[in-house]
């Protein structure tokens, strides 16, 4: 039987979920003489990949240990999404008076309530990528462990598949700290956080990155009293400092505690029905945190293991993963790799992306490129912090020298109306140029608001472009465009001047 995560409650919900992703009375096929594809992992990359290959008429096997749809679907960006839409409610209601609209009668957030509506949707998506429409896509469906056994081959179980071609996309999983006693204790992860019915009263978060931040204030809109430890010394240590900053206020102004690296987490002990965590601050001073859970959220591990491939003669590395070229080339140069398997930027987007770049050159001979200039990734707290392309700030840039233009949000007018003052745009451009080299948008919809820049960064539009481009007002999307517009105040402002001074002084005379 493959391996699966525990899905619980196993209602009906759940069970549709399971009925599509991996069928429990699923009978794999016979495997066909030669595969012009062979896919192992069936997350994002793995999909994209497979079903790109099958349109375009190749013999595609697509094998699965757990369940198809990876991460993404069921232990990450769909349910967690759910949840944060339904705290964002719960907020909503909370801060209606400040919009002169009265709660006469209260509210409370129902937790189970809000779980099941999650189940509920992550069973409605999961049609999408369920095993039933990939096998009539003309694609071999095998459920399963796969695992090379040479250059060209691997094995399902008893099954051979023999391959022209082959993708690694088994994606990664929690990386768990070696905290003494943290085992023992027990602990939450993506993937099983969201098998709760009953909300914790008291939740820890180990980490303060993307996904500790998210659950954190979602957990803490829906009532949790929540505590976020992190070993750095600011949340969200991937992102633009003031965007950092921003969101930390408004965590502590929700009532989410924020321990920082100045007080180290030295174990954990279960007393009971609570957790404890040992805080050892300045001088050796310890200090105690109880709790009822404790979610781990602080890094991922690619799925290496297993997979046979020093007999594929694949390289990867325990913490990196699959090593690959700029064509997502393996060093066995017929075996590829994409997704969290082997990629820094552990995204759905960038595995779709990569995905796509595998496609063109495992069956089309092509030379296409995996570029990361303009990949855009967004943390879904709110406001959501959403970041494309160099940022000065991390040294990213590398010597390229850089102008910054910034436009904060209480400065647009929809925002102010909204009552979403807190954000800003900040854009970065190459000094004496409009090129665009990188950006962070802090507000309620950056995710959406950033792929405006993400498309110019791609298409080699530049400040100029988007200044002359003309965007609705009143939209939050106008913060983009008057950023625009000061760039060109700055740079062409001052020569238009000189040449109407020369023109109005011409006509004087």
């Amino acid at each position: 039987m493959a391996e699966l995560p525990l899905i619980l409650p196993f209602d009906e919900y759940n069970s549709e979920l399971v009925a599509n992703v991996h069928p429990l009375d699923w009978k794999n096929p016979e495997p066909a003489p030669m595969y012009n594809l062979v896919i192992i992992g069936a997350g994002t990359a793995g999909l994209v990949a497979a079903e790109i290959a099958a349109l375009a008429g190749a013999k595609v096997a697509l094998i699965e240990k757990r369940l198809i749809g990876g991460d993404c679907l069921n232990l990450g960006c769909v349910p967690s999404k759910t949840i944060i839409s339904s705290s964002r409610v719960s907020e909503e209601v909370r801060e209606a008076g400040g919009h002169g609209v009265k709660v006469i009668c209260g509210y409370e957030a129902d937790f189970p309530a809000v779980m099941e509506r999650m189940r509920r949707l992550r069973a409605r998506i999961s049609r999408k990528d369920s095993a039933s429409r990939f096998r009539e896509m003309g694609i071999d469906i095998f459920l399963g462990a796969g695992v090379f056994t040479g250059p060209h081959s691997a094995l399902v179980g008893e099954l051979e598949l023999k391959f022209k071609k082959a993708l690694i996309s088994t994606g990664a999983r929690p990386f768990i700290p070696p905290v003494p006693g943290l085992s023992e204790a027990g602990y939450l992860t993506n993937e099983n956080v969201f098998n709760l019915t009953s909300r914790p009263a008291r939740l820890g978060v180990l980490g303060g990155g993307a996904i500790g931040c998210e659950m954190a204030q979602a957990f803490g809109r829906l009532g949790s009293r929540v505590t976020i430890l992190q070993r750095g010394k600011r949340l969200m240590e991937k992102e633009d400092s003031e965007a950092s900053a921003i969101v930390s206020a408004v965590f502590r102004r929700e009532g989410i505690g924020i321990v920082l690296g100045d007080r180290k987490v030295t174990k954990i002990e279960r007393r009971g029905a609570e957790k404890i965590i040992f805080l050892e601050g300045e001088g050796g001073r310890i200090e105690e945190i109880s709790v009822d859970e404790l979610l781990v959220s602080v890094g991922r591990t690619p799925n290496v293991e297993g997979l046979g491939l020093e007999a594929a003669g694949v390289e990867f590395d325990a913490r990196a993963g699959v090593k690959v070229d700029k064509y997502l080339r393996s060093a066995n140069r017929d075996i590829f790799a994409a997704g969290d398997v082997c990629m820094k930027l552990k995204f759905t987007h960038t595995a779709e992306y990569a995905a796509r770049v595998v496609a063109a050159n495992a069956l089309f001979s092509g030379r296409k490129r995996f570029s990361t200039s303009a990949i855009p990734w967004c943390t879904f707290t709110d406001p959501e912090v959403a970041h494309v392309g160099l940022c000065p700030e991390d040294g990213s840039v590398d010597g390229i020298e850089a102008d910054t233009f910034k436009k904060e949000l209480s400065e647009i007018d929809r925002t102010v109306l909204e009552g979403e003052e807190e954000g800003f745009v900040k854009i970065h451009v190459k000094k004496g140029t409009d090129r665009i080299i990188g950006a962070t948008i802090v507000a309620r919809n950056a995710g959406d608001m950033i792929a405006e820049i993400a498309l110019a960064m791609q298409n080699g539009i530049g400040l100029n472009g988007i200044s002359e481009t003309i965007h609705p007002y009143p939209t939050r999307a106008e913060a983009i465009k008057r950023v625009a517009d000061d760039y060109m105040s700055s740079s062409l402002m001052p020569d238009m001047r000189e040449r109407l001074a020369r023109k109005m002084k011409g006509h004087r005379r």
